[in-house]
């Protein structure tokens, strides 16, 4: 089986829903990554998603929606959550709310807990699926668990191509770091991994800073992994003079093979992250060395997936 290439347009759209309606996975695109699109109220379906990815099932996963409107079927939006939502949604925020009860949605899709991770992406293309498709969509990120993630329709065709059955190509992915995980809770609202949305402005919205997450052997939130995100070859960060053997991903004006952003611009890095991560992939790399990134705004992010990719792995 090849995964269908769907055109980012309206007959595109509709056979993408309706292979979702079948129970079959669709990847599509956000601004952050592709995801790996599967009926979340469709317990084979989402069996589908861990068994493409090989992902863990303790491990949960993000559910979709096309508006803010759709979520409060599924799930408790109030207090510090609902002011998040109305600030940054659509947009690459992903909250873990307390579950409706009812609500419906595959246990797997939580991983067993009582909370669930929501988020209203920003793209249009996503969104427009997600109105056509009219049921919650769990997608994590389009890829083999804890490899890179996909920023483009290419990068999953090439990982995923023979395990799922279409991809809406939407082209490259505008943020390029996955959304920014948060739980609101009665003691303040922490942050369980940095994303596509800089910590300060959610400081800046509630007034207050954000918690630390609380360490925990069990995820409670998907991307939670020591080792994630990761490329075939070890990576070493903060590297100002990279050792015989390693090539050099590079920030800021430095000699390298490879450079996140020549200009040192945090967005720009972003954006290439895991699409040069791919690269060094199909270089063959064997021995990665980072550029220090600054550990501000999108920075956490970036340095947040490059820790996880230099991780030990099982």
């Amino acid at each position: 089986m090849t995964a269908e290439r769907l055109a980012p347009d309206a007959r595109g759209i509709a056979r993408a829903a309706q292979l979702l309606h079948a129970g079959r996975l669709v990847a599509f695109p956000t601004e952050t990554v592709y995801g790996l699109g599967g009926n979340a109220c469709d317990g084979r379906a989402v069996a589908a998603i861990f068994a493409a990815k090989a992902r863990p099932a303790f491990n949960p996963l993000i559910v979709h929606f096309p508006d803010v409107d759709a979520v409060s079927a599924y799930a408790v939006l109030k207090g510090d959550a609902l002011r998040l939502a109305q600030a940054f949604w659509p947009g690459p925020m992903t909250l873990v709310l307390p579950m409706r009860a009812g609500a419906g949605l595959s246990p797997l899709v939580t991983a067993g807990l009582s909370t669930v991770a929501i988020r209203v992406p920003d793209a249009a293309l996503a969104r427009a699926l997600l109105t056509e498709a009219d049921c919650p969509v769990a997608a994590p990120s389009a890829n083999p668990s804890g490899r890179v993630s996909a920023t483009t329709a290419d990068h999953v065709l090439e990982h995923l191509g023979d395990r799922i059955d279409a991809v809406l190509d939407g082209g490259p992915c505008d943020v390029g770091v996955e959304s920014t995980i948060l739980q609101p809770g009665p003691d303040g609202t922490r942050l369980l991994r940095p994303g596509g949305l800089p910590a300060e402005a959610v400081e800046d919205c509630l007034g207050r800073p954000l918690l630390a997450p609380e360490v925990s052997e069990r995820p409670t939130a998907p991307g939670a992994l020591a080792s994630h995100y990761a490329p075939k070859g070890r990576v070493r960060l903060n590297v100002e003079h990279p050792r015989d053997g390693e090539t050099l991903l590079g920030f800021g004006p430095v000699a390298c093979a490879l450079n996140l952003s020549p200009a040192g611009d945090l967005v720009e890095a972003a954006a290439n992250l895991f699409g040069h991560l791919h690269r060094l992939d199909a270089m063959g790399v064997t021995a990665i060395a980072v550029s220090p990134i600054p550990d501000h705004g999108l920075g956490r992010a970036i340095n947040d997936r490059l820790a996880r990719a230099a991780a030990p792995r099982g």
